[in-house]
């Protein structure tokens, strides 16, 4: 493995425990505080995590001057499969009765993963390194 390739791992898992930490908390406010079901509570969350990870990461960890409505129009093509995906998966399991933060812990590392993939291999492929100092 090149050792970009592990910073930026790195980089991306680092960014990814603060977005999750985010996830975590507000999901919990969700789901104990206002006692949302899993599904509304769940997808709040996600919002607000990837709204967080996608910022980080774009600067740090793929340092791309990537056209940001572009990157954010193919983020928002993944989490238009993922999401439903792991909304009705997580429902089905909820309704299983397995316990709602075991179904968390399985989606967000599911999420980790394969949003790490599609950032690295479609987000910024080709476009990353690109950012300069003296751009956003």
């Amino acid at each position: 493995m090149k050792k970009e390739s592990f910073f930026q791992m790195l980089t991306f898992t680092l960014f990814s425990i603060s977005a999750g930490i985010i996830q975590v908390v507000s999901f919990v406010i969700f789901n104990e505080l206002f006692v949302c079901r899993y599904w509304p509570a769940y997808l709040a969350s996600l919002v607000l995590s990837i709204i967080w990870n996608f910022t980080f990461n774009r600067r740090y960890t793929f340092k791309s001057a990537a056209n940001v409505p572009v990157a954010m129009a193919k983020l928002f093509g993944f989490y238009a499969v993922f999401t439903p995906l792991s909304t009705w998966l997580g429902h089905l399991a909820e309704t299983a009765a397995i316990n709602d933060y075991i179904i968390l812990v399985v989606t967000m590392l599911s999420n980790f993963v394969l949003e790490f993939l599609f950032s690295k291999l479609i987000i910024y492929k080709n476009q990353e390194n690109t950012l300069t100092k003296n751009k956003n």
